[in-house]
């Protein structure tokens, strides 16, 4: 029989059967007994002989999981930066350059996040896809890169669906319904349908509307107060068909849309140059937690299409498959940036209602991909299996910035031009930009093409030792042309490149002591892709930064190598199972973002070495029929080995940035432990009813490598509102934070019930730090969503 339909999609019905651990009816799950596609074939996740993960839906619903960040906090090293919906940023085993700001379009992912075959990650944005109807999440941790490619540098996150299955007519729905303590309301409705159309054809469509409700308040001019502004929407679907013309041959398109419109940012304030405790001629403004102050209402929108092909052909021994995909994006991020230009305006001599002109930053994105992947894989038993294949991409990328300040170019003539008020040629528009009153603007369309060939082979050496050796070669070119105006920057036209190539060596060797443990190592490599940096604002830029941070025009790719041991162990009667990982991992030119001081301006260093270094494990064990937990926990020590200085023209060397020799690496904590927990019990002979507990403990980090340059945390501010103090003080280093959720549920194999507290201590965390102009305008963090009470029913029919 076919291998392409041995393994689907009973594989795929009995993977989630097996990761839902508890089983259903009485009957006795085993642990272990879990198939996974992390090497592009279906097999046993014990005999992957490498660090990974798998969580199946039920798991992931138990413990309260809506989103990637929620995923993160059941997986060993798993770590991801909340800026925003849809604008996480994914880390793996302490592997991280920091915060990435929206602004930094030319930075590629750490972590590759495919959905099935096709790839959606794409730097600061990666999508927040609705987790429904999933078959499981696979986390695959340390450098993919030989079959995954560029940004695997760290590891991989797949989001596994559910296939179209051709055995019947079925679905299921399901409504939640929450409530913010101290915030607003909200709920979602979801649904699935899977229709067997006939013997060789199903249809499977999934549909979600979700109303997400908002946590944060903000202050507006004159006092008043607009609540919950971080609330909004996000719905979407998919639809699958699986066709099987013949015994060999499965055809699946597919396509995937998810829109998102939020009204603000999960942002609390605690520094705003126009609102402040301070100031004297100036209305004082003093913020509380989960409090921000804007002037202009923002927003952030994501419109997300994916519609991908999936072939699947068998000749005798030997499966061909093709993976064609087309991503359209659209996202915009609004922002009020009232504060940061009005501390330019302060700078420039303005005073009073000049400085607090609105001025709201329009930051878009535009993105057009095509990936092609062919391959071919081994379809037979024996002592050697290979997979081998080609990949193509193309990718369309615009960004642009707009930052419209009505009244602008009149004040700036007012302020700078002799006499006061008189035509200098400081107007926007003679300055590069499109129209009048607009201090900045960009321009900057990219367009990246990359070509890969990778093959993989595994063989068997004896019973129980087998080996795996893979390699990829890649080539890719970028080019971006760029147009920057207003006054605001220094007004430029002019395009960029920048390429490479390479080729990324994988070494597995895996030993069975007995059936119940494996053993393993491994050398591999990954990469990030390098890109081309932005000009400086020159006309903001002193002398010493310009100097410091001028001339450089790209930045290379950052190479990293893994060493790993590890070993999976099964005991208690295949009812337990420990996985460990010990780990190190030596990086070349890791891509630092870096704030280009006075200029105002972001752009990427590398850093000549760095380095990870930790031990992960995962304990899941289900001693009972009725009870089930799991617990898992890092331990990594991932620091800077390099230092980077610049030598003022009064002969003066300093570190740039904080990078130095022994810095941490920003956005990751040294330890963090998870653990979750069930019990089910039968109320009677058809209803069942359980409790599912989960705890979450993330250590301290920064946000950025340069947070820990000595006084970063205190700053000199400006004089607006004649303030009282002349300087002011934080800590950057993020505070580690616990999350606990509890769920309870009652339910037969038709419907569940169950009631659910998220963040059942209220923990109010700081997720990462936001800035704006070097701190002078405005210091933020971001925070979690706070307690939520919630109540939810699922009913399935047809089945």
């Amino acid at each position: 029989m076919n291998r392409i339909l041995r393994s689907r999609p009973a594989s795929m019905v009995a993977a989630a059967v097996a990761l839902a651990i508890a089983s259903q009816a009485g009957a006795q799950a085993v642990l272990g007994e879990i198939t996974v596609t992390a090497r592009k074939r279906a097999e046993s996740l014990l005999d992957v002989p490498f660090a990974i993960s798998a969580r199946s839906e039920e798991a992931l619903r138990n413990a309260g999981a809506s989103n990637i960040e929620d995923v993160s906090r059941n997986v060993a090293g798993f770590t991801v930066q909340n800026l925003g919906p849809g604008q996480s940023q994914v880390a793996l085993r302490g592997v991280s350059s920091g915060k990435t700001d929206r602004d930094l379009p030319g930075v590629k992912e750490q972590v590759g996040v495919y959905f099935d075959e096709s790839v959606i990650s794409l730097s600061l944005f990666t999508p927040d896809l609705e987790l429904y109807d999933l078959n499981r999440v696979e986390v695959l941790r340390g450098p993919q890169g030989t079959l995954f490619g560029s940004g695997s540098l760290s590891g991989t996150i797949r989001y596994i669906s559910n296939e179209p299955d051709a055995a019947g007519t079925y679905g299921d729905v399901e409504l939640t319904g929450s409530s913010i303590d101290g915030g607003g309301t909200g709920g979602n409705l979801r649904g699935m349908v899977n229709v067997g159309l006939t013997d060789t054809a199903a249809l499977r469509l999934v549909g979600y509307y979700s109303d997400l409700p908002g946590f944060i308040d903000a202050v507006q001019p004159g006092g008043s107060i607009r609540s919950d502004v971080n609330s909004g929407t996000r719905y979407g679907f998919r639809a699958a068909l699986r066709l099987e013309p013949s015994d060999n041959l499965v055809i699946t398109p597919r396509v995937i849309y998810q829109d998102i419109d939020m009204d603000g940012y999960n942002r609390t304030d605690v520094w705003n140059i126009l609102a402040n405790p301070y100031t004297t001629t100036e209305p004082a403004v003093t913020l509380s937690d989960r409090q921000q102050y804007t002037q202009l209402t923002e927003k952030f929108e994501d419109q997300f299409l994916l519609a991908d092909l999936t072939i699947e052909a068998g000749f005798g021994n030997h499966t061909l498959t093709s993976i064609s995909s087309y991503t359209d994006r659209d996202i915009l991020v609004l922002r009020d940036a009232t504060q940061l230009t009005g501390s330019v305006t302060f700078d420039l001599g303005g005073s009073g209602a000049q400085v607090r002109l609105s001025s709201p930053l329009y930051d878009q994105t535009t993105v057009e991909m095509f990936t092609q992947e062919l391959r071919l894989a081994s379809d037979y038993t024996g002592r050697w299996q290979w997979v081998a294949g080609a990949f193509y991409s193309d990718i369309e990328r615009h960004y642009g910035q707009q930052l419209p300040t009505p009244g602008y170019d009149d004040l700036v003539q007012l302020l700078l031009c002799d006499p006061p008020g008189s035509d200098c040629g400081l107007r926007s528009t003679d300055l590069g930009t499109p129209v009048d009153d607009m201090p900045f603007y960009s321009d900057i369309p990219y367009d990246f093409r990359q070509f890969a060939l990778f093959a993989e082979f595994n063989f068997e050496l004896s019973e129980r030792a087998s080996a795996t050796v893979g390699g990829r070669y890649y080539d890719f070119k970028e080019e971006r042309n760029l147009v920057f105006g207003g006054l605001f920057s220094d007004p430029s036209i002019g395009p960029g490149s920048a390429k490479s190539d390479g080729f990324l060596p994988r070494v597995l060797l895996s030993y069975d002591v007995n059936d119940n443990m494996q053993v393993n190592a491994q050398v591999s490599r990954g990469f990030r892709l390098g890109g081309i940096n932005d000009p400086l604002n020159l006309t903001l830029c002193t002398d010493e930064d310009e100097e410091t941070f001028g001339g450089r025009d790209s930045f290379e790719d950052e190479k990293l190598t893994n060493y790993e041991l590890g070993a999976k162990i099964g005991f208690a009667d295949g009812r337990a199972q420990l996985n460990i990982s010990v780990y190190h991992a030596d990086i070349d030119d890791l891509q630092v973002p870096v704030v280009a001081g006075s200029c105002s301006s972001r752009i990427v260093f590398n850093v000549p070495s760095a380095h990870a270094t930790g031990v992960e494990f995962e304990l899941a064990a289900q001693p009972t029929e009725r009870f089930d937990f799991g617990v898992s926990a890092t331990l990594v020590s991932s620091k800077l080995d390099s230092t980077i200085t610049s030598t003022s023209s009064a002969g003066v060397t300093s570190i740039v940035a904080a990078i130095e020799d022994g810095n941490r690496m920003p956005s990751v904590p040294k330890v963090q432990v998870a653990a979750n927990a069930t019990y089910r019990w039968p109320v009677s002979a058809a209803l069942e009813a359980y409790v599912t507990a989960s705890y979450q403990h993330t250590g301290d980090r920064y946000t950025q490598v340069a947070d820990q340059a000595s006084g970063f945390g205190t700053f000199g501010i400006r004089g607006y509102g004649s303030p009282t103090i002349t300087s002011f003080t934080f800590d950057p280093l993020l505070p580690s934070y616990d999350i606990a959720n509890v769920r309870v549920g009652v339910g037969t194999d038709v419907w569940e019930a169950a009631l659910f507290v998220n963040n059942l201590t209220d923990e109010s965390a700081r997720l990462g730090l936001d800035q704006e102009r070097g701190r002078v305008a405005r210091v933020g963090f971001l925070t979690n969503q706070p307690r939520t009470f919630g109540l939810s029913y699922r009913r399935s029919f047809g089945r």
